[in-house]
């Protein structure tokens, strides 16, 4: 079922940055300097920029600030810091978290989707020097596989890419009898749908079509538990959800329901199934009010994103994560639009 939602705007986002980076917090629409910046951010700052038809100067401009921030994080052999202050120091050491993951995330989409040479030429070199590390943090690979089946997809013989893909696939457990309770860890946490997605996208790219099931099948039974009765998303809370545990959930976080999108995206692009693009049109529809409290979740003025969803109301602070998660859901459903028409 096709529907009609607002376009992504970077309003928002463009008032968060500055030379160095995308300001990590915001009280209200007020962007809070004071605390600095994180790579999480920044890498989906480049996914999000490089995929938006018809760039203009300031997307291109942002892109190419995200390059220079991820470039800083990493070190030469390929681990990478996550958050640095105002004024331009790193506060952390590198590691091959979650950050690490996302920057790979970001730069195999700027490699196979930008539009400017040296910004492909360049997320493709700082890839190959992150590629050089695995992690041992499940949700990390996930990110990572990623950006190597996007970079695969516009170089398919790039050997670190499929290596990294090929270890991740390789570092997935087995699957779960439990019918009930099939995910592969004994609660859902936070950015649960990358794990489907990131199966999907292995089993596509490696051309193993029981591995790429395995991603739908797992995506489909998340996308029906975080749907409520009345046909609205009730995405999993901050404290996690587990088999028991009472419904609905809150606080809950945009980054959840955007990671659905990208999830249910990416599985309309391999299968027919019209859940998948319902499940983007229900996540944009949350961001629009149809959620556990009835209230939207973003400024449809500046494109900025809210916090969290609470029981008693919204969170109103617009920082970057939510915002991020906004855009990048509605650059989804806007391309679902587009692709029913």
């Amino acid at each position: 079922m096709s529907a009609t939602f607002p376009g992504p705007v970077f309003d928002h986002l463009l008032r968060l940055t500055d030379h160095r980076g995308t300001i990590e917090h915001a009280r209200l629409a007020e962007p809070r300097p004071e605390y600095g910046y994180c790579t999480d951010d920044v890498a989906r700052v480049l996914v999000v920029a490089t995929r938006e038809h018809g760039r203009g100067r300031a997307l291109n401009a942002l892109a190419g600030m995200a390059l220079r921030f991820l470039n800083d994080a990493q070190t030469l052999t390929g681990a990478c810091r996550n958050r640095m202050d105002i004024e331009g120091n790193w506060v952390d050491e590198p590691a091959l978290d979650d950050a690490w993951g996302r920057c790979i995330w970001g730069l195999g989409t700027a490699a196979a989707h930008s539009g400017v040479p040296w910004a492909r030429q360049s997320a493709q070199m700082q890839f190959e020097r992150a590629a050089q590390k695995r992690s041992a943090w499940p949700r990390a690979m996930a990110f990572a596989a990623l950006g190597a089946a996007e970079l695969l997809a516009f170089h398919p013989r790039h050997k670190p890419a499929r290596e990294l893909i090929s270890a991740y696939a390789a570092s997935l457990p087995d699957p779960s009898e439990d019918a009930a309770w099939p995910w592969p860890e004994p609660r859902l946490t936070y950015a649960n749908a990358v794990f489907p997605e990131a199966m999907i996208a292995a089993g596509v790219t490696l051309d193993r079509a029981s591995l790429t099931q395995r991603g739908l099948d797992l995506l489909a039974w998340l996308l029906e538990l975080e749907t409520a009765d009345g046909g609205h998303l009730s995405p999993t809370p901050v404290a996690g959800r587990g088999p028991e545990d009472a419904r609905p959930g809150f606080d809950q976080q945009p980054i959840e329901v955007s990671t659905l999108a990208d999830a249910c995206a990416r599985a309309a692009s391999v299968d027919s199934n019209p859940i998948w693009v319902d499940g983007v049109n229900a996540a944009a529809a949350w961001f629009m009010g149809d959620n556990d409290a009835r209230m939207p979740m973003w400024d449809q003025d500046t494109g900025g994103g809210y916090d969290g969803l609470h029981a008693d109301g919204v969170n109103g602070n617009q920082g970057a994560e939510s915002t991020l998660a906004v855009l990048s859901t509605l650059q989804h459903a806007r391309d679902m639009s587009a692709a029913s028409r």
